[in-house]
């Protein structure tokens, strides 16, 4: 009766070694997928290792550390780099190496939330300006055009000016 209910819930060592390969097959294949979270790569992450933890493969902080800074996508390069130039990765954990980069994530959101709010006022400022001018009468706008054609005129006057007296 021990055998049996061992093999139901522990499995046989021949089944326990088949996941253990297969974990550490994903574990070295382990990336960041397009459009990955920090928080979903982390989960992906933490229960590769702690299944590999469980069936007895041992890892050490730094090891763990770099594999999550290479596995993350060029966009996170220039973190990637600030990290490991100012951090001992022998010392820092997993969840402190998570936490900042979950810190840069959200502030990288924030500043494209504020990119497209700008994006849409001046959208917005410039649409109101278009319909200023669709709206206003046509003698505004031939007087508006006559006065860019003089402005435009004496601008170019003094240009050739300048010239000739350069060449001279």
């Amino acid at each position: 009766m021990w055998d049996i209910l061992e093999v139901t819930h522990e499995a046989t060592t021949d089944v326990k070694r088949a996941r253990k390969h297969a974990l550490i097959q994903e574990y070295e294949l382990f990336r960041m997928q397009q459009g990955e979270s920090i928080v979903d790569l982390q989960k992906r992450f933490t229960h590769i290792v702690n299944h590999l933890i469980g069936l007895g493969k041992q890892f050490d902080k730094e090891e763990l550390n770099i594999k999550i800074l290479k596995c993350l996508d060029r966009s996170w390069q220039p973190k990637v780099t600030a990290i490991s130039e100012s951090k001992d990765l022998t010392t820092l954990t997993t969840a402190t190496l998570f936490g900042k980069l979950r810190e840069h994530e959200l502030e990288m959101t924030r500043l494209k939330e504020m990119e497209s709010a700008e994006k849409k006022t001046r959208s917005l400022a410039l649409k109101s300006k278009a319909a200023e001018i669709e709206t206003s009468e046509d003698s505004s706008e031939e007087d508006s055009d006559s006065e860019d054609n003089s402005l435009l005129t004496k601008q170019f006057q003094k240009f050739i000016k300048l010239k000739r007296r350069a060449k001279n």
